[in-house]
């Protein structure tokens, strides 16, 4: 099941650098600490440590230690606050409270030992990265000998919770992934991806659709949006009371959404410079000729903000002025500060990837949630582990997470030069770095209000990282540009209807230097950012018009029923 928790093909993945595996599973499951596997994995990646520093530590962490024999030899149970061992079965048996208690105190250790470790910057998150998923995979919650919870429910059940987990366990082996929700209880189009609308044109890296009325008039100028390639479109669309597609229908815009294809291998050899002319450009294009609008309203959210900010500097450059308003939700245009992801991109990580797929093949959607998940690995791989295959539980319906499973390839040229030009070398917040269609591009050159979303707790684009738009975007009108801050993380932010009343909010009238200052000027709002988006939005829209009555026009004839075809492609997982 290795293959199922770990990044595939890189030539210095995390788990490669520990020299025993089973070494770090007795250091933090045991009270005997041995520290000999850090220090390999802190050779490895040729950092050291100062001595004084890891002789502190290990001073608090005898006393720590001490203290918790003391509490073991009085039969007292030591409080423990993690959620993996709050059952009460971790606290009816000392043993099995202790043993919860040791490996948290080893696991603080090691995480202090990484914290101290002086090296390089990168070279340190990696270092910090590898411990945490080590410390994270060897919890005693993720084994049936160490964990109460499992083995009472074998009791209780006579063995068939065993049973069951064995069965999920085999199941998920031939999916090549954990499942993390009952994937029977959705099909797209079904119930999730409702909202009624129709193909308006296709081809071979697209599919668009074009939105149903739900309104007797409805802004003039259509609003367009570019969803991530490396997700399906249906993250916008779940259900209809999430769905960011159904209420911005809901406001009176005439919405066009792209639907990107899952690549198979007869597309294995496209590139960015595609995705950007036949893809972007192209939609940009045919929502113009069908509303009979000059400009549009454009949103694109992740890379698919990355995409759209790309294709419309192109089109600026050529003299073209395609929208009214941009809105850029969770985008990285400035590289800088990639997050954690960082771990996973080096020069020769890039360049295996470039050796393997720059010529031609597909990146595995697999792969890409085999990354995403260890990026929060007690959330996304270990809490299933316990429910799925320990407890033999049947995992509960959620539309995110079946979403969430339903992975999208990429091509590999486009893929590598994603990686390379952006990621590892940033070339694209520089004007003229990177060229796109034989057009040097500039992301100044976009003449259009700009609304930039960033979620504060977002692990993949920080939200500094998304704030950094604001200055290379209109930056002799920067009051053009305004920048919200929702709470929670990359999805969970953006996908917070007004109905719900969740989360909060973050806003300033003006725009600043540095995140840091805008926070410090900003105001909290309760509740959803989608009013103050559809406010901006509406600024830009344009007079109210007559809804159409029919999709598309003369040109482009309705092909099929949205959500489409291509929506509907599995990735290849095994």
């Amino acid at each position: 099941m290795n293959n199922m928790f770990t990044p595939q093909g890189d030539p210095q993945t995390w788990m490669a650098q520990f020299a025993d595996p089973n070494a770090w599973q007795s250091m933090l499951q045991t009270p005997q600490l041995d520290t000999r596997p850090f220090t390999a994995t802190v050779k490895e990646f040729g950092a050291t440590i100062d001595p004084s520093v890891l002789a502190k530590l290990q001073g608090d962490y005898m006393q720590e230690m001490s203290n918790l024999w003391q509490q073991m030899l009085s039969a007292k149970a030591p409080v423990i606050a993690d959620k993996r061992f709050t059952s009460p079965e971790w606290q009816s048996n000392p043993l099995f409270a202790f043993n919860a208690a040791a490996y948290l105190l080893n696991a603080r250790f090691l995480m202090a030992m990484a914290d101290a470790v002086e090296a390089a910057p990168r070279a340190k998150q990696k270092i910090r990265f590898a411990v945490q998923q080590m410390v994270d995979a060897m919890s005693p919650a993720n084994f049936l000998v160490t964990n109460p919870e499992a083995q009472q429910k074998i009791v209780e059940t006579k063995g068939e919770s065993l049973a069951k987990g064995i069965a999920h366990m085999l199941e998920d082996m031939q999916k090549g992934r954990i499942s993390q929700t009952d994937e029977s209880a959705f099909e797209v189009g079904k119930n999730v991806a409702t909202s009624e609308g129709a193909v308006v044109f296709e081809n071979a890296l697209f599919q668009l659709i074009q939105y149903k009325p739900l309104t007797k008039s409805v802004f003039e100028r259509p609003l367009l949006l570019v969803p991530p390639c490396i997700n399906k479109y249906y993250i916008l669309d779940l259900q209809p009371e999430n769905s960011l597609v159904r209420h911005a229908v809901e406001q009176g815009h005439t919405v066009f959404l792209v639907s990107w294809v899952n690549p198979d291998a007869s597309l294995g050899n496209r590139t960015w410079d595609d995705y950007i002319l036949e893809g972007v450009v192209k939609a940009i294009n045919v929502v113009q000729e069908i509303s009979g609008q000059e400009q549009i309203n454009a949103l694109g959210f992740c890379v698919g903000g990355t995409l759209l900010s790309t294709a419309l500097a192109l089109l600026y450059a050529r003299g073209e002025n395609p929208v009214s308003s941009l809105t850029l939700l969770t985008t990285f245009l400035d590289f800088s500060d990639p997050g954690v992801i960082e771990v996973f991109i080096d020069e020769a990580q890039v360049s295996l990837r470039e050796q393997q797929l720059g010529k031609g093949g597909l990146m595995p959607g697999r792969d890409f949630a085999s990354a995403f998940s260890s990026l929060r690995p007690n959330d996304l791989v270990w809490n299933y582990v316990k429910a799925n295959y320990l407890k033999g539980e049947n995992p509960p319906p959620f539309d995110l997470l079946y979403w969430n499973a339903d992975s999208t390839n990429l091509p590999g040229p486009m893929f590598c030069w994603y990686l390379r030009n952006l990621y590892l070398e940033n070339r694209l917040r520089t004007p003229g770095k990177v060229s796109v269609a034989g057009e040097k591009i500039d992301l100044s050159k976009i003449d259009a209000p700009t609304f930039i979303y960033g979620s504060r707790e977002d692990h993949i684009v920080p939200w500094t990282a998304a704030y950094e738009s604001v200055k290379l975007l209109n930056p002799k009108k920067r009051e053009r540009n305004r920048f919200v801050l929702g709470a929670s993380g990359h999805i969970a932010g953006v996908i917070n209807p007004p109905a719900k009343k969740k989360r909060s909010y973050w806003s300033a009238d003006q725009a600043f230097d540095s995140a840091e200052e805008w926070l410090g000027k900003a105001t909290e709002t309760p509740g959803s950012w989608w009013p103050e988006w559809t406010g901006f939005l509406a600024e830009n829209a344009g007079e109210q018009v007559p809804a159409p009555k029919k999709f598309g026009n003369a040109n482009y004839k309705p092909i099929e029923p949205a959500p489409g075809r291509y929506v509907k492609v599995k990735a290849d997982t095994k």
